[in-house]
């Protein structure tokens, strides 16, 4: 797993809050900014949590420059996600569709991991390994989609899952050891999934915890040939 100084964007989330947690325990040399739009505590002595406007450009400019002044930045996991919230919830047929559904999943999928990448990639380490990670999901890919509806929260994956191929691409330019890559963290029991987890198999259905470890495995096996791909919490990639 990279160096020293981590930054987790969504950590007040079960997985982000999971994910923040892992880090903390199990490389306690190690920094790890834990930023959320409500800050939250953690009992690690090496988590500095802030507050942050997920929506407000310059407050993420201002983030990427604080965490950065401990040093290049070694990881950035982006554990934001929308899947429903008041009025807005998964489609099952066109009758469904609305603009407001695909301009709330798409602002949170698709453009807000876009622009927290467009300030802190550059703060990435540039003389050795380092790691840009966003959660995606399976249901983002095209190729595997084999039940049709959820039309704005596929749609907003497979967008981000473009987003990443394009970061991963022009980051190697010039961080030729860089990996940006999509983590699917399978289904976990946190408040996102909770109203769909009728049909889940109870093998299929993960803790925060169970999830953040397996994800970090996942990372720690990836080199740069891998960037620009999506993967999921086993090590398997995820077509598009």
């Amino acid at each position: 797993m990279p160096g020293g100084n981590m930054v987790v964007i969504g950590s007040s989330g079960a997985i982000g809050n999971a994910l923040t947690a892992r880090l903390a325990a199990s490389r306690p040399e190690c920094t790890v900014h834990a930023l959320s739009r409500k800050r939250m505590d953690f009992p690690y002595d090496n988590v500095v949590a802030r507050g942050l406007d997920y929506l407000d450009e310059s407050a993420l400019e201002a983030a990427s420059a604080i965490a950065a002044e401990r040093g290049p930045l070694d990881l950035v996991i982006v554990a934001t996600g929308l899947l429903h919230d008041a009025g807005v919830m998964p489609e099952k047929s066109l009758r469904d569709l609305s603009y407001e559904g695909f301009r709330r999943l798409f602002e949170v999928n698709a453009a807000l991991p876009a622009m927290i990448a467009k300030y802190f990639i550059p703060r990435l380490r540039r003389d050795g390994r380092a790691t840009f990670a966003a959660l995606t999901a399976r249901v983002g890919s095209v190729s595997d989609n084999r039940l049709g509806g959820w039309y704005a929260y596929r749609a907003s994956k497979a967008a981000l899952n473009m987003v990443i191929r394009n970061i991963a691409i022009e980051t190697a330019r010039r961080r030729r050891e860089a990996v940006v890559v999509g983590l699917h963290p399978g289904t976990v029991d946190s408040g996102l999934s909770r109203p769909f987890q009728g049909n889940v198999p109870e093998s299929r259905l993960f803790s925060p915890e169970y999830s953040a470890r397996r994800m970090l495995e996942v990372l720690d096996r990836l080199t740069p040939a891998d960037s620009g791909h999506c993967f999921a919490w086993d090590g398997g990639r995820i077509e598009p």
